[in-house]
């Protein structure tokens, strides 16, 4: 089949590679535009574009794949099928109709459940026991659409986003090389999603890694952490100063009622901070302006931690 892939981050690139490297023909990648980056704030491309150009596949990076230019660069490909990995548009009908077998979308949850723009971080702050991949036919309603096959992915009690994508993404690209052949032939029809068992992953802000030490207990503060690592990282503050918190996990022992927020004293290989239902022990941590550290460096640097209110 002649392929139309389009995608941006990471995620998208073990899809992109396996279809690179079937007998299908990606005949052209679309991808968002270059973003500036770092503190000299220089442009860098997306990762699929860096991974197209390796394999010498046309480029395409319109602001939008929507607009009639777009469209007609999309025509002129002829494409069969059209593949999305977190491409990071929304694509309209004149896009979805274009390919006679309409377009597939490799989903990072295991559908109806965690549809939207952050599915990953959204199951492990629910503590979810797993999530999964989803390859569905796209329609205009977000993650709606019906779908071709489903394949699990275990989350850990270590897991993070950082290390739990990679896992779907390459369980994802594996399942659209198994269902391309099956759809195309009309052996593996479409199923319908069930609307009543939805939910839903709203786009993550910086803010949404803030702590709230008076209304979170340690266990989903823990989930948090996980959650929001690589991006956009769990934090709270210090004497008016940002702390992110790397790591952490719930403390064995709750303390006597102390305000939540408040630093305990402890001994080990972190600090334990009162919550509303115990405490939680922060284990890895970086302070403004500085590197990450084991939270007992931190500790050692901070005299008369014990007692300071964080957040």
């Amino acid at each position: 089949m002649r392929i139309v892939f389009m995608g941006s981050p990471e995620f998208a690139l073990p899809s992109l590679q396996r279809l690179a490297e079937s007998e299908h023909e990606v005949v052209g990648v679309f991808t968002q535009p270059d973003r500036p980056t770092g503190r000299g704030r220089r442009l860098a491309p997306p990762p699929v574009k860096a991974l197209a150009l390796e394999y010498g596949i046309p480029v395409f990076q319109p602001k939008s794949i929507s607009r009639p230019d777009a469209v007609d660069q999309l025509r002129a490909l002829a494409p069969d099928i059209g593949i999305i990995a977190a491409y990071g548009q929304i694509l309209r009908q004149p896009v979805l109709d274009l390919p006679p077998l309409g377009i597939l979308n490799v989903h990072a949850s295991l559908l109806p459940r965690w549809r939207g723009a952050a599915p990953i971080p959204a199951a492990i702050l629910a503590g979810d026991a797993e999530t999964g991949a989803t390859i569905m036919k796209v329609v205009l309603a977000l993650d709606a659409g019906p779908i071709l096959a489903s394949v699990p992915v275990t989350i850990t009690a270590a897991d993070t986003t950082a290390t739990l994508m990679p896992r779907v993404a390459e369980a994802g690209a594996a399942l659209l090389l198994d269902v391309l052949p099956r759809y195309a032939s009309g052996s593996l029809p479409p199923v319908p999603q069930d609307d009543d068992h939805a939910t839903y992953s709203p786009q993550l802000t910086k803010e949404d890694g803030r702590i709230d030490w008076a209304a979170e207990t340690a266990e989903h503060i823990a989930r948090k952490v996980r959650a929001y690592n690589p991006w956009p990282i769990a934090f709270t503050t210090l004497e008016g100063q940002p702390l992110r918190i790397l790591e952490a996990r719930p403390a064995a022992k709750a303390p006597n009622a102390v305000r939540p927020g408040t630093v305990l004293a402890g001994a080990g290989n972190g600090f334990p901070v009162a919550t509303i239902d115990g405490a939680l022990e922060i284990v890895a941590v970086q302070p403004s302006g500085r590197r990450a550290m084991p939270a007992e460096a931190f500790q050692r640097g901070k005299p008369g931690l014990a007692g300071r209110l964080l957040g």
